[in-house]
């Protein structure tokens, strides 16, 4: 998830979701719950060893590298209900937009993170956990409920 202010990439309202209704503001969910995309928290992203060195034979570039959760944007919003409240997740207003849809639909569903942990990446096991983290990480462990 990303900290900071909403921006104008397709990408920015899977942080936005979750962001901007634990600040108090609605946030605009533009498709539909079964859009997946995988996450992880600014601190997981992180490489683990920085004597270590990424080069194209430990990593192809054919595969991701990517650690992270694998969720679709309504498992999003159920984590946000679980970990925030029903009054945070309704602060989410789904308006679709077929724009940004449409250049979500090509990108890849699901990934694993199976080679990323090889690498030695780490990452979290559930969106909950990503959310806690950035509730404690960028909002100093509070929230508006």
């Amino acid at each position: 998830m990303r900290p900071g202010k909403p921006n104008k990439a397709a990408s920015g309202f899977f942080s936005a979701i979750i962001r901007e209704p634990l600040a108090g503001l609605e946030a605009i969910q533009p498709v539909p719950d079964d859009v997946q995309n995988t996450h992880a928290s600014p601190v997981c992203r992180r490489f683990p060893d920085p004597r270590r060195r990424l080069t194209a034979r430990n990593l192809p570039a054919h595969q991701s590298h990517h650690a992270g959760v694998c969720c679709s944007v309504g498992e999003q919003v159920a984590a946000l209900r679980r970990v925030a409240g029903e009054r945070v997740a309704a602060r989410i207003r789904h308006v679709p937009d077929p724009f940004i849809l449409r250049i979500v639909e090509g990108w890849p569903r699901s990934f694993t993170s199976d080679r990323a942990r090889a690498l030695g990446f780490k990452a979290e096991n559930t969106f909950d956990e990503i959310i806690r983290i950035h509730i404690d990480e960028d909002l100093g462990g509070r929230f508006a409920a």
